[in-house]
């Protein structure tokens, strides 16, 4: 199926631990696709991968990859030369501070590549360095990670399927359906109307310093991840033993939670922008490209935008190939927008700000659906 497709580089390997699984054939006059789901779009979304396959787009260039981790270790590096040599004032301060900061969040986006096995062929070697990144250089589980990640990948915007989700309806409600649904209920464990404005302070700013930090230690403890807590426990180490050094107790913790904090925001805005606006509701079971492409928008090209998001701005294409090495999204996407316009389905890109600005917009609107329900049963 194309689900097992997208998430498995060796299928040959994978298909002989799933033999012993087998419970039979399906009888020639049975459908092989469910009536929910298009089946000529099946057809022609499976002969795009293989033609995809064929182009070689599928294959890492090391290069690219290899120049990636270097300017995250140079920028790494520099936060720490900056104090060293420029003393721990205030400009010396906030400068090694948006180095550290810049030096993470690039970190962030080459772990998501890691995890999804695309920068090398050997899966094994994947995880290897998905384990040095995300664990000693970034301080979370890689396992906890992938275990999020895949369910959205499976059911983005699928609520009770997504984790990404899960926000809902404790901190924003979420979705037209979902947030009429809410009001009608009358249930209001927020003051929903405003959630646009409260979005400002509190996920953007707080996911990572408090959520992400817990859950992570949280999954990797009670799943019994020794292997990723050992490598985490690297990253403190390194992190109080050199930052230890020239900055005294208050300091230091100013600066990790602050660089917490700034890591936060920049990755809620760029994670959400694709996202958010786009259609949340329950499960409806359609086929893989019409699941990919109702909860997924793109942000338009540029070297800078590839940089700052990541290669998140092609989270179409990455979400319809999610092993495909991130420096091959810009080559796919016109045969991903053509199989689009032949089946008369929605491809969205939009300029940078304009996705940030949508994230605020469809939050309003959720709000104001919600409170019309509430008041209006």
């Amino acid at each position: 199926q194309d689900t097992f497709a997208a998430f498995h580089v060796n299928r040959g390997l994978v298909s002989k631990y799933l033999k012993s699984l087998q419970i039979g054939e399906l009888a020639p006059d049975q459908p092989s696709v469910e009536p929910t789901k298009n089946e000529m779009l099946v057809k022609d979304f499976r002969e795009l991968r293989a033609t995809v396959e064929k182009m070689g787009l599928m294959e890492p260039n090391k290069l690219f990859f290899f120049l990636l981790l270097a300017h995250i270790l140079l920028l790494d590096m520099a936060a720490w030369l900056t104090l060293f040599y420029f003393g721990t004032s205030l400009l010396p301060f906030v400068s090694s501070l948006l180095l550290l900061t810049i030096s993470q969040i690039q970190a962030s986006w080459l772990q998501h590549d890691l995890g999804h096995l695309s920068v090398f062929k050997k899966t094994k070697w994947n995880h290897l360095l998905h384990k040095f990144v995300m664990c000693h250089l970034i301080g979370a589980s890689a396992k906890w990670w992938n275990l999020l990640h895949s369910q959205h990948h499976s059911k983005p915007n699928c609520y009770h399927k997504d984790p990404d989700t899960d926000m809902h309806p404790f901190l924003f409600t979420l979705g037209k359906k979902l947030s009429v649904e809410l009001g009608i209920k009358k249930k209001k464990y927020m003051p929903y109307n405003h959630q646009h404005k409260y979005f400002f302070i509190t996920l953007p700013p707080f996911l990572f310093p408090t959520f992400f930090q817990c859950h992570t230690f949280y999954i990797a403890y009670t799943k019994k991840y020794w292997v990723d807590l050992a490598w985490m426990l690297t990253f403190y180490i390194r992190l109080f033993y050199t930052y230890g050094y020239l900055l005294d107790t208050k300091t230091l913790n100013s600066l990790i939670s602050l660089h917490r904090m700034l890591e936060s925001c920049w990755f809620v805005w760029v994670s959400q922008m694709n996202h958010l606006p786009m259609d949340i509701d329950y499960d409806k079971n359609l086929d893989w490209m019409s699941t990919q492409l109702l909860a997924t928008c793109n942000v338009e090209q540029s070297l800078f935008n590839d940089w700052f998001t990541g290669h998140l701005n092609f989270q179409i294409e990455h979400h319809l190939f999610p092993t495909m090495p991130r420096h091959n999204y810009w080559k796919v996407a016109p045969l991903v927008k053509s199989l689009c316009a032949k089946h008369g389905i929605e491809y969205q890109c939009k300029p940078l700000l304009t996705a940030f600005a949508d994230i605020v917009h469809s939050l309003k609107c959720s709000g104001e659906l919600w409170y019309d329900a509430y008041l209006h049963k």
